[in-house]
């Protein structure tokens, strides 16, 4: 289904009066979108019990200006609409009472997200984004606001991913401890598109179990059913939930919790962050057991897909868990850091240092230090000091590398040789040399020019500096 651009003027974009109305043509493009399950939203208005009176409290002033606020600091990309997060709060000033009756009688139409693709782990998938509008983000971010205080008392606390003062730190500390109790075979559970996939109507079930006021799941089912735009061509979302807005990973946890409350009835040893879990078992034979019982659950009752390729029954400590994987010695359970993060790291290293990268020596070192501080604070847990004094040495050769193709010519390496305090006679020398870009990038040429702390004066931040300096 195709829509022009005049079709893309979305409902909140505000007419000449400063209120919001939708725009004839987005209505008319959207009608099948909504008929499917315009008969819901009006029971949900008109027949159920407003019992708490949770859209009040969600729509409240103080609380809409906290979300408001989270939105702006999170910053972002815009939606479909364009509107930018810096152009949030004069929106908010001139249409807040426009906006909230709006929703509070029902008529809101939450805007589709715009489709954005990023590759997953493997560099060949991609993951599907679906990115709000800025004031549907601030409306969904109030909604999770009050919604997360009531399910928060209702999660496992096997339950770490998405979650206040959780870590995937605190789940890996869990693995280890139900490791080095016995629990030595895991079940490896994998959800297939987990957030694409997800079922509304058994999702609205769930929500409604807990929230007891109909006009506040008339607004997440709308959001549910938004659709996206991808490209110029609208699509209908008849199932999952769009990731990229606030409330989505509160929604994948309400859903897996369910998961969660039989796996902790049957007593067993798990840990889950988002949609990553792994069940501990002291035997193979009990694991495969309760695999398959695990599968059957999440297929039938929560009507979900399991990827029955990826799961699988292993010895926990071959098995990776949010990039980390475990090790004994002496008896005692230690934390590493998985094989396939270890290579993950270093293409990303590879890339940031490519001589083909199109950034400046000024900006290199800053998105190098950037990747360098975000790795080493999500992985500083694992024992990896030897891993990064090697890592450290491999790039430290890639920069210098660099540095001598940018040379280039002889009288221009001459000149930078001398100029970082090599004797005339020598630096005239090594830069007549015929070798190689990666084979100079380990001789003398460049170990007695460009030092390690050269380098540190040139900005350049390495990955054992900085794990001192968070452990010291």
């Amino acid at each position: 289904m195709k829509v022009t651009d005049r079709e893309i003027k979305y409902s909140q974009l505000q007419n000449n009066e400063g209120s919001l109305q939708e725009d004839s043509a987005e209505h008319e493009s959207n009608v099948g979108v909504y008929a499917s399950f315009k008969i819901t939203e009006n029971n949900i208005i008109n027949g159920f019990l407003v019992q708490d009176r949770l859209l009040e409290k969600i729509m409240n002033k103080d609380n809409v200006r906290i979300a408001l606020k989270r939105v702006i600091s999170n910053k972002g990309s815009h939606g479909v609409d364009g509107m930018k997060v810096d152009e949030l709060r004069n929106y908010f000033n001139e249409n807040w009472s426009t906006l909230k009756q709006s929703i509070m009688d029902g008529n809101f139409r939450p805007n589709p997200g715009r489709r954005v693709e990023i590759p997953k782990e493997d560099g060949i998938k991609k993951r599907k984004l679906g990115i709000p509008t800025t004031v549907d983000r601030v409306i969904q971010q109030a909604i999770a606001q009050i919604l997360s205080p009531k399910y928060e008392v209702q999660f496992s606390n096997n339950s770490y991913g998405f979650r206040p003062k959780r870590s995937a730190r605190q789940a890996i500390h869990k693995c280890q401890g139900y490791i080095q109790e016995g629990y030595t075979y895991a079940v490896d559970m994998d959800l297939e598109r987990y957030f694409d996939t997800i079922n509304h109507s058994k999702l609205i079930e769930i929500l409604s179990r807990t929230i007891k006021d109909g006009r506040v799941i008339s607004i997440i089912h709308k959001y549910l059913r938004a659709g996206v735009v991808i490209g110029y061509s609208y699509e209908e979302t008849i199932e999952g939930v769009m990731q990229g807005g606030p409330l989505s990973p509160l929604l994948g946890n309400v859903m897996l919790n369910e998961l969660d409350k039989v796996l902790e009835q049957r007593g067993l040893r798990f840990a889950r962050y988002a949609d990553d879990l792994m069940i501990y078992c002291k035997s193979k034979r009990s694991a495969m057991r309760i695999m398959d019982k695990t599968v059957s659950y999440v297929e039938k009752k929560l009507l979900l897909k399991v990827n029955r390729e990826k799961t699988k029954v292993d010895l926990a400590c071959k098995l990776k868990f949010l990039g980390f994987s475990f090790y004994k010695i002496k008896g005692e359970v230690r934390v590493r850091i998985h094989p396939k993060s270890i290579t993950k790291m270093k293409a990303k290293v590879k890339l940031l240092t490519g001589r083909s990268f199109g950034v400046s020596n000024k900006e290199r070192p800053i998105k190098l230090r950037r990747y360098i501080m975000g790795w080493i604070n999500y992985f500083k847990i694992a024992d990896i000091k030897s891993l990064l004094k090697r890592v450290d040495q491999w790039m430290r050769r890639r920069i210098r590398m660099i540095y001598w193709k940018q040379w280039k010519r002889v009288r221009t390496r001459f000149r930078q040789l001398t100029s970082l305090g090599i004797e005339k006679n020598k630096a005239l020398q090594f830069a007549n040399t015929r070798k190689g870009y990666w084979r100079v990038s380990n001789s003398q040429i460049l170990s007695y020019s460009l030092t390690n702390k050269e380098l540190k004066n040139r900005n350049y931040l390495f990955f054992s500096d900085y794990y001192s300096q968070v452990n010291s």
